[in-house]
């Protein structure tokens, strides 16, 4: 192992004689006094290894005995991307595949770093190599751990998959930091040969296992924020509310219409109201009334960088971490009832069938007569009683034709359930349930569509002769057709069969198809879930693609500005161009949209981290109990099981099958025996006991029972 390191120690000492002077051309005897080979075997292992380099290219034998770099390799920059595992990689900004960076050719770059970066000319059947060159702009990383503090020295011990070293904290960078609290540290330097970077303390989340020190701890890993700053929420509480005499002469004034707002029980930030009147036989006008958010927050405004800057509310599972501060997403601009508030409105004039006859877009102000939650009108649609119970049965009436034109029309069937948590006073789950999606969900939903498509298409069609205006529209490519070939090839071994060719309307009708025939079955989950991996994720965009799940050519989001911030540049663009207003400058649009569409994600990473962490803290105090499951993904390491009982998932390590030597098949997606053939597919049915639960790593191991 030693020699190993020292032959490793020599190639690099060389290559770093060379490529100081690029141009110059060495002998071995020059090479072996710069790096300090000395006498006549280090001497012949310098001969070797410049033959070896010349051999795999990196070095270029000009005549005999005498060398020069090979200069083939190029200068590239890139996103680095640091792994614990030692698999350091950069992705070049030009595309192509990820190049890889061994540790002690980093410079220490840090996960998300740009780079500079010389790529090596490739060895012989091997995969392309780089070293960095320069970090051309640091990206601002916190990480999260656990304080361990010496007498002489500190430490933040961390899980983070993308650092393998702790980092030192000096005792004047603890920051009030104690011993064994959950600490979020900023790294400040890691100097060129040290083992270990150094970093300070910049918050105590508190103390491990804590509810709120988890959920703080989940949103700091994504880089989002967990807490309000003062200034901000001092500047919202400064907002006034108040309904002026002018704001009546520009508004059109639905207060005397019955309104409604359809929310989960325990919401508060009410974006969007209905209201419904009848203007004659089968002829009916819906309003759909979206919370005015931009009256009150002003573009530049220290409340609106804040709400760019977060780009989402969060939604973990226990708390929603707030777009905009209390005082505008729970007040002002919350559509609450028996209040008068400003809304911007699509309105729609609509036959019993449906169809719409017009539509308007318009500056309003309503009263919401009644709050209504999912579960209040499920029940009014199927009993017919309740309170507005003929507007709500009406809308839903005319919500649910809606929904129909829109499925013949190409639209993708996807109405998945959503794992809840019944939580006691301290945050810890109690109980796993499931939220299904019902005529509800439905009515609030098919409207929310509906007036978004009638927004993005006011502005995306242009008329003749008329230039297209910059706007903001949410996009959604085609699937990938090499996973939609896979997912073909998986689902025809359950029984179904999937088009992949043919027209657009061809293979979406296909894909309803077989969701609705895998309805009720085992296999259910796994089928919609696996259907949603074959997609595309949805973004966006100023470059308008239409959306291809929703079968809509023009497509945006408008109807939920409290909580998202691409809605509000909707809004914003909207109203400057009714009022005539110049198209915006696409570039700096499309620099917006890249960053909610980041922060969306990374929202949705964190939701998703929350829901995990509340699993395994479920199943903590159940270890050795045995549940039926399904195998919900397959990789080189291990089986991927998701419990039927309440949709927990964990892993059975490959380790641990231990009756054979089992292979991982990507492209079948299964585990398969070497010996024996024994094969553990995707979707097969299984028993497991669960063996261990590990809230900090948020992973559940489980062994196979039965």
């Amino acid at each position: 192992m030693k020699n190993k390191e020292s032959k490793n120690k020599m190639i690099d000492a060389i290559q770093d004689v060379f490529k100081s002077e690029p141009s110059a051309v060495y002998n071995y005897k020059q090479i072996a006094k710069v790096v300090g080979a000395n006498g006549r075997r280090q001497h012949m292992q310098v001969v070797d290894l410049l033959n070896r380099l010349a051999e795999d290219e990196i070095l270029v034998e000009i005549d005999k005995g005498r060398f020069r770099y090979n200069n083939l390799g190029t200068i590239a920059t890139g996103t680095f991307q640091r792994r614990s595992n030692g698999k350091n990689t950069v992705i070049p900004e030009e595309g192509g595949l990820p190049i890889r960076v061994a540790e002690r050719k980093s410079a220490h770059a840090m996960d998300g770093d740009i780079v500079k970066i010389q790529i090596f000319a490739r060895k012989k059947g091997s995969e392309p190599e780089a070293e960095v060159l320069e970090i051309l702009k640091s990206k601002d990383k916190n990480y999260i751990g656990i304080l361990r503090i010496y007498r002489d020295y500190s430490f933040l011990l961390t899980e983070d998959r993308t650092l393998a070293n702790d980092i030192f904290i000096p005792k004047d960078k603890l920051n009030g930091g104690n011993n064994g609290e959950k600490a979020v540290v900023k790294i400040i330097e890691w100097p060129e040969n040290a083992k270990n970077p150094i970093g300070e303390v910049v918050d105590i989340l508190g103390k491990v296992g804590d509810n709120n020190t988890e959920m703080h701890a989940i949103l700091a890993e994504f880089g989002l924020p967990y807490k309000y700053p003062a200034d901000v929420e001092a500047a919202a509480n400064k907002i006034s509310g108040k309904v002026t005499a002018k704001d009546l002469k520009e508004r059109e004034d639905f207060r005397d219409v019955v309104t409604f707002t359809i929310d989960p029980a325990n919401a508060q930030d009410f974006d969007d109201a209905l209201s419904i009147r009848k203007l004659e036989d089968g002829i009916w006008e819906v309003g759909v009334h979206i919370a005015d958010v931009t009256h009150f927050v002003k573009p530049g405004d220290i409340v609106d960088k804040e709400g760019y800057e977060r780009a989402t509310s969060v939604y973990l599972v226990d708390r929603t971490v707030p777009m905009l501060p209390e005082k505008l997403s729970n007040q002002l601009c919350s559509l609450r009832q028996d209040e008068e508030k400003f809304c911007f409105s699509t309105v729609f004039n609509l036959n019993d069938h449906a169809e719409i006859l017009s539509a308007r877009i318009v500056k309003t102000l309503i009263k919401s007569n009644r709050r209504f939650s999912y579960e209040e009108v499920q029940d009014i649609i199927e009993t017919e009683q309740g309170d507005y119970k003929d507007e709500v049965l009406k809308i839903n009436e005319l919500a649910q034709k809606l929904r129909e034109i829109r499925f013949k029309s190409g639209a993708i069937d996807f109405d998945r359930f959503e794992v809840k948590f019944e939580l006691d006073e301290k945050g810890s789950p109690v109980r796993v349930y499931f939220e299904e999606s019902k005529e509800s969900n439905h009515l609030i939903e098919e409207f929310m569509l509906l007036a978004n498509k009638q927004v993005a298409e006011f502005v995306g069609k242009a008329g003749r002769g008329k230039t297209k205006k910059t706007f903001l529209y949410r996009i959604h490519e085609q699937p990938d057709p090499d996973k939609l070939q896979n997912f073909a090839e998986f689902v025809s071994r359950l029984g179904y069969k999937l088009k992949t060719s043919g027209s657009k309307g061809d293979i979406i009708k296909s894909i309803n198809s077989l969701l609705e025939k895998s309805k009720g079955k085992a296999e259910q989950n796994l089928i919609e879930t696996l259907a949603i991996r074959s997609m595309q994720k949805a973004t966006y965009s100023t470059q308008n693609i239409g959306h291809y799940g929703l079968a809509f050519p023009y497509y945006t989001h408008f109807t939920s500005p409290i909580r998202r911030y691409p809605d509000m540049m909707a809004h914003r663009l909207l109203e400057r161009y009714m009022s005539g207003g110049k198209s915006v400058n696409p570039d700096e649009y499309e620099e917006y949209c890249e960053h909610c569409s980041k922060m969306e994600q990374l929202a949705a990473n964190a939701e998703r981290e929350s829901i995990k962490y509340k699993q395994v803290e479920f199943l903590s105090d159940k270890i050795g109990r045995v549940y039926d499951g399904v195998i919900s993904g397959v990789t080189e390491w291990g089986l991927y099981v998701e419990l039927n009982e309440n949709k927990c998932e964990g892993l059975v390590p490959t380790r641990d099958l231990d009756d054979d030597y089992y292979i991982f098949d990507e492209k079948n997606y299964c585990l398969r025996g070497r010996r024996r053939n024994r094969v553990y597919r995707l979707g097969d049915p299984l028993i497991v006991k669960i063996a261990k639960a590990n809230l900090s790593k948020k992973q559940l191991d489980f062994v196979l029972a039965g």
